[in-house]
C-alpha cells in the first residue's frame, strides 16, 4: 500500500504484508502516525533516500520478565558494577548514540531522532541511560502505546552497557505494568538474554490485550544494579 505524505492516517491489516513483513510505503513520521502504527504492531525502518517503510515481521521477538536469562558473569558485573542507571534524562543522546558507529550505515536517520523525540516529549516514547560517572556509556530506548514496550535500538561504550540497559528495562518496565515487551528480530545477543519468537497473530492478539492497559511510566526511577537481581 502506498502512503501519502500528511495523508490520512490509515495503515493496511499487518497480515496482508509481504513475505518479509513490509505492509506499507511512504506517509510520514508524525506523532500521530507512529502511534497508530505501533497500536498496530507495525514500525517504520528504512534506509536514507527512501520513503518510509512500514513492517510487520512474522515472526516477531519479544522478551517476558519471567524468562529472562542473566548469566552468572552478568550477575558478577551487576553485583559489583558502579554505573548509575537513570530514565528518561538522556532521550535524544541516547538514540544518536545508537545511531552512531554502526558498519554499513544506520536507519537512525535524522528525520528520525527527530519524530522519536517529538514521541518522547508527547510522552510516548522513552530512554534508558548507564552511566559512568557523568558519561553516558550505554542505553536504550523505545515506543511505548499503553502496556506495549517496542524496544527500538540500544548502544554500549562500556562491556555490557547495553545488557544492564535491557534488563533493567524488562524488570523495571514489567514491574510497572508493561506486558508486552517487543525486540522486533531475533539476533543471538537478545536470545542469549531470553528473547524469543513469537507468530505475527500471537503478538497481534497481545498487543490488542497490552494497548489499552493504562501505564504511567513518567517520573519512573531505577532501582541500582545490584538490587535487580533480587526481582
Amino acid at each position: 500500500m502506498l502512503l501519502s505524505r500528511g495523508g490520512p492516517l490509515t495503515f493496511p491489516d499487518p497480515r496482508q504484508s509481504d513475505a518479509e513483513g513490509l505492509v506499507a510505503i511512504g506517509g510520514d513520521l508524525s506523532v500521530e502516525r507512529l502511534l497508530l502504527a505501533y497500536s498496530q504492531g507495525i514500525f517504520p525502518w528504512y534506509d536514507a533516500g527512501l520513503p518510509p517503510l512500514w513492517w510487520s515481521p512474522d515472526p516477531r521477538a519479544v522478551m517476558d520478565r519471567e524468562g529472562l536469562r542473566i548469566s552468572r558473569s552478568m550477575r558478577r558485573m551487576l553485583r559489583h558494577t558502579g554505573f548509575r542507571l537513570s530514565f528518561d534524562t538522556a532521550f535524544r543522546r541516547v538514540m544518536v548514540e545508537c545511531g552512531s558507529r554502526r558498519e554499513g550505515g544506520t536507519w537512525i536517520l535524522p528525520e528520525m531522532v527527530t519524530a522519536y523525540t517529538r514521541l518522547h516529549e508527547h510522552g510516548h516514547a522513552h530512554s534508558v541511560e548507564v552511566w559512568d560517572g557523568g558519561e553516558l556509556v550505554g542505553g536504550l530506548y523505545g515506543v511505548q502505546v499503553g502496556g506495549l514496550f517496542a524496544a527500538e535500538s540500544m548502544f554500549h561504550r562500556r562491556t555490557n552497557t547495553s545488557k544492564l540497559a535491557l534488563i533493567s528495562s524488562v524488570l523495571e518496565l514489567g514491574e510497572r505494568g508493561i506486558e508486552l515487551f517487543d525486540v522486533q528480530f531475533l539476533t543471538e545477543h537478545l536470545e542469549s538474554l531470553g528473547a524469543h519468537l513469537v507468530s505475527r497473530d500471537e503478538y497481534l492478539s497481545r498487543l490488542a490485550a497490552a494497548r489499552g492497559r493504562r501505564v504511567d511510566l513518567a517520573g519512573m526511577e531505577l532501582g541500582a544494579a545490584a538490587a535487580l537481581l533480587e526481582q
